[in-house]
């Protein structure tokens, strides 16, 4: 009978060495066993899968498929969750990029409203002097000089938008004309009529900067 050396001894003569005691749970799967194999495939379904459904989503963009941010979401599924997430990031710009455009167009209609403004504040002193240039010629043909500085003045007030009115004849109209006093009736007007304009009216836009001032006549009575 031989006799077992303790482990952790040299190995006298004739003594053998007691063999490794199993591992709890038994001995581990060789390598190239079935077990390994078993595991590796199922390893490879997953991914399998997982790219599958990625995959998915992705056809699902290419094809414009709306995306809306969902109540629940499975945390559980990554794919799902991303595409959760995605869907609220487009919401945000697209609520940002309404947001923007609201606000580019109210800068561009307070913009174009100071524009109008300044330039309404500009041209409406210059009426008193378009009125002296009338009175000017109401007396005669004016001074070659001053009849160039006059068409001038009149040519760059209209290229600014300042538009005249008023002619005699016209129906009379208390939104662009100040009647200053009735002259009578005359047969050859089926309406109250401007007869004679005593200063010109001049709108800017749609908005008057001065009414007509006019004498006005009836039609005559039955």
């Amino acid at each position: 009978m031989t006799k077992k050396q303790p482990e952790g001894e040299p190995l006298e003569a004739g003594a053998e060495r007691p063999p490794p005691e199993p591992p709890v749970g038994g001995a581990p799967p060789k390598a190239g066993s079935f077990g390994d194999a078993a595991a590796e495939m199922a390893n490879e379904t997953e991914v399998e899968a997982l790219l599958n459904d990625i995959s998915g989503v992705d056809n699902m963009l290419e094809e414009g498929a709306p995306l809306e941010p969902q109540d629940v979401v499975d945390e559980s599924d990554p794919v799902a969750e991303a595409r959760h997430a995605l869907a609220e990031r487009t919401a945000d710009l697209q609520r940002l990029q309404a947001e923007y455009l609201n606000y580019k167009r109210r800068v561009d209609r307070d913009r174009e409203l100071v524009r109008e403004n300044a330039t309404y504040a500009a041209l409406a002193p210059i009426v008193d002097v378009l009125d002296t240039i009338d009175r000017a010629r109401e007396h005669g043909d004016l001074d070659p000089g001053f009849q160039a500085v006059a068409d001038q003045l009149e040519r760059v007030i209209g290229q600014a938008g300042l538009v005249r009115f008023g002619e005699p004849g016209d129906p009379f109209d208390p939104q662009i004309h100040e009647a200053l006093s009735h002259i009578g009736e005359d047969p050859d007007v089926e309406v109250t009529t401007a007869k004679v304009v005593a200063k010109a009216g001049y709108r800017f836009g749609d908005r008057v900067v001065r009414a007509a001032q006019v004498l006005v006549v009836d039609p005559a009575g039955d």
